[in-house]
């Protein structure tokens, strides 16, 4: 079975506004038991850290969304996914804080369906 890249573009889109939106439901459904983040500070967060702070509150995404091309390469159970991603996190009446960053993930086809394993996110620093 050949790596379908559309469809995996159009998944990770669907993760992102899963959780702009703090659509806890589908989240959850797109992300691993065993699912680990890195953070552009270095900082590692299990799933359960990363969605409990998104549903909480203490997190919330006012834009993250793709500012490239999302390059694919994979196989048929594995998928890897990197492009520049815009990252604002705040109170929708307060202050944000904004950051441009390269963003990888890596997928897996778990019980028929893709599911986010990791995800790296490394600041882009103007020099």
């Amino acid at each position: 079975m050949r790596l379908d890249a559309d469809l995996m573009r159009d998944t990770e889109r669907d993760r992102l506004r899963s959780l702009v939106e703090a659509d806890m439901t589908r989240a959850d459904a797109l992300h691993a038991p065993d699912y680990q983040l890195i953070t552009p500070r270095g900082y590692a967060m299990s799933k359960e850290d990363y969605l409990g702070r998104i549903a909480s509150g203490r997190l919330r995404y006012r834009v993250f969304e793709p500012a490239s091309e999302i390059a694919v390469r994979g196989c048929d159970e594995v998928a890897l996914l990197r492009y520049q991603a815009l990252i604002s996190v705040g109170e929708d009446d307060g202050d944000a804080a904004s950051i441009t960053c390269w963003h990888t993930d890596c997928y897996e086809r778990r019980d028929a369906r893709w599911q986010a394993v990791w995800s790296q996110a490394t600041a882009i620093i103007a020099v």
